[in-house]
């Protein structure tokens, strides 16, 4: 059995969707079920056995320890963060709690667990840390790409937090032995990604008839990673990558955040036109968020070379995937768009406009 933290969130539900689709090895899934945590992306698995879910804080110890001794997991992926820099600028309390205190209180659980395995067990168990490029703050438009060496730098509340978490992971490694594995992403995209990130929020607003707020001058960029590539990215990790390492996961696809808006539009205009105009016409630019990173771009060749991984997704076809499922899922997105979603947006967007 594998203990998956934040399986309910975007990336951790895709992850046991795609674990369990092509394993039978049980998944503990653990996730505190804040407004981004939703049970509904799970619903595939409500009657399968081997999916377990039990809602619980990282920050809660007893509840970990519990878990831990109940189920005696052989590896714990954790995927459980508070992760929009918005809501870090406006709110950064939560994320020094979940992000920090959240990972240490669950590297500590980890540790007292795995101390007290048989020699085999000890030696076969991993901690996988799932992170953020974000970590080593803003590119120039010729600096070269992020490698996993590259200096940490982080801008905002969100990426300060994650950056805490990796430097107590790697202290548990170095200090203490835990076999930890740390991976450094780039923007995640596809199904059931929560609408308040770039993506899904252009694409329920396109269909609301609403306006498109895009920040500053649209010319900020990243790299962007469809969320399957990521899965299969973190399984080569857990299952051959070498504990202490680091591995960069991106998708090789520096885009603008405007040509990004642009091509979503485009998708938009020939799957579900408009009785007339184009879904461009609906974009509106409002004030950039504060300390906004120019660029983000990943080199993922360490990931290629000793593990032989690389995305089989372009930008082009991924994202195509991406409005086609957002389309056929209409369901799922008026269920998640709660009250709470709506204040969000409109906390955040109304303000800049």
């Amino acid at each position: 059995m594998i203990l998956v933290t934040g399986g309910a969130g975007f990336i951790g539900a895709n992850f046991v969707l795609d674990w369990l689709k092509g394993l039978d090895e049980p998944v503990l899934n653990v996730d505190k079920l804040t407004y981004a945590g939703n049970l509904g992306t799970l619903r595939p698995l409500e009657h399968d056995g081997r999916h377990i879910f039990r809602q619980a804080d990282i920050c809660d110890r007893a509840a970990l320890d519990e878990l831990l001794a109940q189920h005696k997991p052989r590896a714990i992926l954790h995927f459980a963060a508070e992760s929009h820099v918005d809501r870090s600028i406006h709110g950064p309390a939560d994320f020094v709690q979940t992000n920090v205190v959240g990972t240490f209180t669950l590297l500590e659980s980890a540790r007292a667990f795995w101390s007290a395995l048989p020699e085999a067990e000890k030696k076969a168990f991993r901690f996988l840390h799932v992170s953020t490029d974000e970590v080593f703050g803003s590119l120039c438009a010729t600096d070269p790409q992020f490698t996993e060496t590259t200096p940490y730098a982080p801008n905002s509340p969100y990426s300060a937090t994650k950056a805490g978490s990796d430097h107590l992971v790697r202290a548990y490694f170095h200090t203490y032995g835990l076999p930890v594995l740390t991976t450094n992403c780039s923007n995640n995209y596809g199904p059931y990604q929560f609408p308040e990130k770039l993506i899904p929020l252009m694409i329920a607003h396109a269909l609301a008839g609403k306006p498109l707020p895009v920040y500053g001058d649209g010319q900020n960029v990243r790299d962007w990673l469809y969320v399957a590539d990521h899965c299969a990215a973190i399984r080569e990790v857990l299952g051959r990558g070498v504990p202490g390492e680091t591995y960069n996961i991106g998708g090789w696809n520096e885009k603008k955040n405007l040509d990004v808006v642009h091509t979503l539009c485009d998708l938009l205009d020939a799957a579900r036109p408009k009785t007339s105009g184009s879904y461009r016409d609906q974009i509106t630019y409002v004030k950039d968020r504060p300390g906004h990173d120019r660029r983000y771009a990943i080199d993922a060749r360490k990931l290629e070379r000793e593990l032989g991984w690389k995305p089989a997704e372009t930008f082009e076809t991924g994202l195509a995937k991406t409005v086609r499922w957002y389309l056929d899922n209409q369901a799922w997105v008026d269920e998640v768009a709660s009250g709470e979603y709506r204040k969000w947006v409109e906390t955040n967007y109304a303000q800049r406009a």
